[in-house]
């Protein structure tokens, strides 16, 4: 029996992979910036966004499992190549995005733990990346996420249990409500984001893929969503945000100015002086985590576009690996403070995020597509999850168009613009197709 279990146990993975994408730095900037700037306010964004992470994860788990492909090749044989590229652009601009911003963090917290220059270890931790995933492939990516995302998540669930937290404010952070603004907005779309994300929702097809599930694993795959959205990442994420709202919120903190050392200092008087270099070690391994499943994402989708195969063992797919990771040293030049943009990269990624989720509600409503239509259940739980992702991003989209101050939040906006007119056209021509009469063949 224990055997089994041990098996069973070593089967798991693929949302793992995921979950070490969402247990990242973003988030963690996200949720620390969640708590320190308006208390418990937000807690029922943080728990809503373990809820529909699974969901998503669910949703995207059984078309893999249905359909045996990738969903871009999914997405051209069934909508057209045209809704394919669309797909494709969406993910690499969302995955490259946060790639390197997700590696100026790496690189900025060595520097901080070790006193070397963060571009120099930007270009260290680029060929570590490069070699690690080109020799290895998915099933290092795998195991270092297993280990790394629970190492993370032990260490700030040991953190939440000796800080004093306030059960009863905690409880009024159950309502919702958004605080007003362009900060609350953001903040509120970083930490939904950090679940509901389309990089977590495209490459849940091609993990399945890499570890041969089938239609057959449907039980194996709910208990891997299970284990990792909602246990795992929803632990590290409920411990970070009370930590947060617990010690770090006070009324003159704002939460754009959070930095990495000063919420690490900021616990020194709940967890001792060993406070910032256990957090930036913490930190360190969430980016690590999620540096190494981000980079395989924009090699998925382009591979599976092009035709190529979606493993090392294409010398292509290889090539496209170690390409994503060389280029991911970029980030450590990047100026600013990378808490800051690691919420903005949330946000903008979130933007994009109902596209994908439409793509995946429409092919598993499509008896072409899967043999087993979803059940109303599911359905509705996938129009929820789009519903909460259409508000919040338009929330967001709409304070930062009235308040566009550079290049970057004109972008995003330009961007949601596209993307949202793409989606609705999608929709419209999904309502056509459904309402056409059906041909019969004589």
């Amino acid at each position: 029996m224990i055997e089994t279990a041990r098996e069973y146990g070593n089967r798991l993975g693929p949302t793992w992979l995921a979950g070490a994408i969402a247990a990242g730095p973003a988030t963690m900037a996200s949720l620390l910036s969640a708590g320190a700037g308006y208390g418990y306010t937000l807690l029922w964004v943080v728990i809503l966004s373990a809820l529909l992470g699974a969901i998503g994860q669910l949703l995207a788990a059984r078309l893999g499992l249905f359909t045996e492909q990738g969903i871009v090749s999914t997405v051209e044989t069934h909508l057209g190549e045209g809704w394919a590229w669309v797909l494709v652009v969406d993910v690499v601009l969302a995955a490259g995005l946060a790639q390197l911003v997700i590696m100026k963090t790496v690189a900025d917290v060595s520097a901080a733990l070790t006193g070397i220059d963060a571009r120099l270890w930007g270009v260290l931790w680029a060929l570590v990346l490069a070699v690690g995933l080109a020799g290895g492939g998915y099933r290092i990516a795998e195991v270092g996420a297993k280990a790394l995302v629970s190492f993370v998540v032990v260490l700030f669930v040991a953190t939440a249990i000796v800080v004093p937290i306030d059960p009863g404010a905690a409880a009024s952070g159950l309502v919702p409500r958004i605080p007003a603004g362009l900060d609350g907005a953001l903040v509120a779309a970083g930490v939904l984001g950090g679940a509901v994300h389309i990089t977590l929702l495209v490459m849940q097809s091609y993990t399945m893929r890499a570890r041969d599930w089938t239609r057959a694993d449907q039980d194996l795959a709910r208990f891997d969503v299970g284990s990792s959205m909602l246990l795992a990442f929803g632990g590290y994420s409920l411990a970070i945000f009370l930590v947060a709202a617990s010690v770090l919120h006070t009324p003159a903190v704002d939460a754009a100015a959070i930095t990495a050392i000063g919420a690490g200092q900021a616990l020194e008087p709940a967890v001792g002086t060993a406070a910032t270099w256990l957090f930036l070690l913490g930190l360190l391994g969430a980016a690590v985590s999620t540096l190494g499943g981000n980079t395989v994402v924009p090699p998925y989708a382009l591979a599976d576009k092009l035709g190529w195969g979606q493993s090392v063992a294409d010398p292509r797919y290889r090539a496209l690996v170690v390409c994503v990771a060389l280029a991911s040293s970029l980030g450590a030049f990047l100026g600013g403070s990378f808490f800051a943009l690691l919420v903005l990269v949330l946000a903008f990624g979130l933007v994009g995020t109902p596209f994908a989720i439409v793509l995946i509600l429409l092919l598993l409503n499509d008896p072409a597509v899967v043999e087993e239509p979803l059940s109303l259940p599911a359905n509705l739980a996938g129009l929820a999850l789009l519903g909460v992702a259409l508000v919040t991003t338009g929330t967001f989209v709409r304070e930062q168009a009235a308040a566009i101050a550079d290049p970057l939040s004109a972008f995003v906006v330009a961007f949601a613009a596209g993307i949202g007119l793409a989606t609705a056209l999608l929709l419209v021509r999904f309502v056509r197709t459904a309402r056409r009469p059906a041909t019969v063949e004589v």
